[in-house]
């Protein structure tokens, strides 16, 4: 079922993309930002494992640099890799003593998963189990190519939206073929990335819940992913992470600085719920 709305919205999303693009700077603006917006996003795409570990400050987690978190984090994370049938992915540890986790690279074979400092010293073996299970959900659910494709799409509305009536719409009168509506433009261009935002984040969304339900599918019962969020959601608060606007995104449980509206993660209490109908 996330599936297909995943699907649905990806497709809604290349609509105003296509319809907008039309509008604001007719066929040649459409081509100009989805061929930028494709090349930056390819970068990403390769390169967004490195860029992400190194913003968060995350080290390696070896077992001779960090040999208490390592045997704790290791042997769980290589267990859930069995049973989901994944290839074990580098382990990183960031220097935060407020909880969290995420997971990043471009295909299971080019993954790492990363934990704070914080998440192993407060989660138990159970809660700390149900965070990397969520977090080799996104990897077996290959949730970040999904999310390059959200990106690429949206990029190249926003792009559209900001050059394509400057270099196409004013150009083109509403009777020459292949031209834009101005007026269509300027609505475009107010509404079109604020949407492709929306849809973006609705697309996070789901494959947060997505996560959710394969870690609780892999490790058995939702207990341990449901105990953990709500502990997540209160540290959250009590130790604020400076996560950089660039990988928020990425950890299983927001910044509590967030604004909900354009969240990427559902409200705590939708997933506890969610999980709660698994059990």
């Amino acid at each position: 079922m996330n599936g297909i709305k995943t699907a649905l919205l990806l497709g809604l999303m290349s609509s105003v993309l296509l319809v907008g693009g039309r509008a604001i700077a007719g066929e040649s603006g459409l081509y100009m930002g989805l061929f930028v917006a494709i090349a930056m996003n390819f970068a990403s795409y390769f390169f967004s494992e490195k860029i992400a570990l190194k913003m968060s400050g995350a080290q390696p987690l070896t077992p001779t640099q960090n040999p208490q978190l390592y045997q704790r984090v290791a042997p769980v994370t290589r267990q859930l890799c069995q049973r989901m049938g994944i290839p074990m992915p580098k382990l990183w540890v960031t220097p935060e003593h407020s909880p969290n986790a995420f997971a990043t690279g471009r295909n299971p074979e080019n993954a790492s998963v990363a934990v704070t400092v914080g998440l192993v010293e407060l989660m138990n073996d159970d809660e700390l189990e149900g965070v990397i299970a969520h977090e080799l959900g996104h990897i077996k659910n290959r949730d970040i190519l999904i999310s390059s494709v959200a990106a690429t799409i949206a990029a190249a509305i926003s792009m559209i939206a900001q050059f394509g009536y400057f270099f196409g719409g004013r150009h083109h009168s509403d009777d020459e073929e292949g031209g834009g509506s101005p007026v269509a433009a300027l609505l475009m261009m107010l509404i079109a990335p604020l949407l492709a935002g929306v849809i973006q984040m609705a697309i996070s969304r789901t494959r947060e819940f997505s996560a959710d339900a394969t870690a609780a599918k892999y490790t058995g019962t939702p207990s341990g992913l449901i105990s953990a969020l709500q502990k997540l959601e209160g540290w959250s608060k009590r130790i604020p992470m400076e996560a950089s606007p660039a990988t928020a995104h990425m950890y299983i449980i927001k910044p509590a600085t967030l604004m909900q509206l354009f969240s990427t993660h559902p409200r705590t209490e939708d997933r506890v719920a969610r999980l709660r109908k698994l059990a």
